[in-house]
């Protein structure tokens, strides 16, 4: 399991995902189905997730701009060569990996927008 996926687990979109693999593979078979299928994806309020975490955590972590803090809120390894690990997995550019600030930048964009592109709702103003 790779660590964008474990971020995805932590936020709970794991828990939907089951559900929308039977829908999609009986599509075929049911014509009214492929309508239904966008559907299944049901979306993730990871604002308010977020939000409860950082309440409960003894840490004033920022989250909304941090990548180092949002992994550290997730109870992840926030460890650059974690963060190095992250990015790659993400199709960080080169030229931005050999940055470790502006691979911190591009890696708390990425996850966000993955995250917004897996059902999550992340606000414009985070995106």
């Amino acid at each position: 399991m790779g660590i964008f996926s474990t971020i995805l687990a932590k936020l709970g979109f794991g828990d939907d995902q089951p559900a929308a693999v039977p829908e999609v593979a009986a599509a075929p078979s049911v014509a009214a189905a492929p309508a239904a299928a966008p559907v299944a994806i049901s979306v993730v309020d990871v604002v308010a997730r977020l939000e409860a975490l950082a309440k409960a955590n003894p840490e004033k972590l920022n989250w909304k701009q941090s990548i180092v803090d949002l992994l550290k809120l997730l109870g992840l390894d926030s460890s650059l060569s974690a963060r190095k690990e992250l990015a790659g997995e993400l199709g960080c550019p080169a030229e931005n990996m050999a940055d470790s600030a502006r691979m911190n930048m591009w890696l708390h964009k990425t996850v966000l927008q993955k995250l917004a592109a897996n059902g999550g709702n992340i606000p414009a103003d985070l995106l």
